[in-house]
Order: structure tokens, then C-alpha cells, then sequence
């Protein structure tokens, strides 16, 4: 049910974006009346605003819908995994290095390379 709602919404949202595109804006009429041919257009010279308009409003309804479907199926699921967290206090509190779930590291001064100061590199001039 999962992934039939999550192609539902992808596809809503491709097919919402392309008859979007598709579809001409106010200022597109006025040219056609002075011989653009809109009579000529598949739909007729009034049928393709009424077709798409309603395609669109059907498209954008049905992507609301996934979108709430898929809210609500995301609500679920972290609901259902609310017992998770006081497991992992159980692991923090049983392991006493851990503080906030970051490990504690203990560097000693061996661990870091020494550089001599006196000394500068051979290929490096000494500016004094």
C-alpha cells in the first residue's frame, strides 16, 4: 500500500507539472484572436481551457490527497516506533563513557606529533 501511494503521488505531481506547463496563460488569448488558430486545435476553439482546467483541478486534488495519506501513513509509523527511545536510554545509562550518546576520547600527549620550533626547513626562508 506503501509504494502504490508513493507512485500515486509521484505520478499526480509529474502529470499536475506537465499540464501545468501546457497550458496557456491570460495573455495568450489576445494573440489568438487575431489569427492564431485556435479553432484548428484538437480540442476546438473552447474545449481544450475547460479539459485542462479540469484535468489540472482532478490532479491537484488527488496529489492533496496522496499528500495527506502520506502525512498520516508518516504519523503512524513514528508512533509506532516511539518505543525505541527509551531503549536507547537503557543503552546509554548501561554504558558510562557514553555522555549524550557521544563517546569520551582521551588523547595523551604521545599521541601528538611533535614539532621542532628551533629548527626551521631547509627550502623555507627565515624572515627576522
Amino acid at each position: 500500500m506503501d509504494i502504490l501511494l508513493h507512485v500515486v503521488h509521484v505520478l499526480a505531481a509529474l502529470g499536475l507539472i506537465g499540464l501545468v506547463l501546457i497550458q496557456h496563460g491570460k495573455g495568450a488569448d489576445a494573440g489568438a484572436s487575431f489569427g492564431g488558430g485556435a479553432s484548428n486545435s484538437f480540442f476546438g476553439s473552447a474545449g481544450a481551457a475547460n479539459f485542462l482546467t479540469r484535468s489540472t483541478a482532478i490532479l491537484a486534488a488527488v496529489f492533496m490527497l496522496t499528500s495527506l495519506a502520506l502525512a498520516w501513513q508518516a504519523r503512524q509509523l513514528v508512533e509506532s516506533d516511539a518505543d525505541l527511545l527509551p531503549a536507547l536510554e537503557k543503552i546509554q545509562q548501561e554504558v558510562p563513557e557514553l555522555d549524550a550518546g557521544v563517546p569520551v576520547i582521551e588523547e595523551s600527549a604521545a599521541d601528538v606529533p611533535q614539532v621542532d620550533v628551533e629548527s626551521p626547513a631547509s627550502d623555507v626562508p627565515v624572515v627576522e
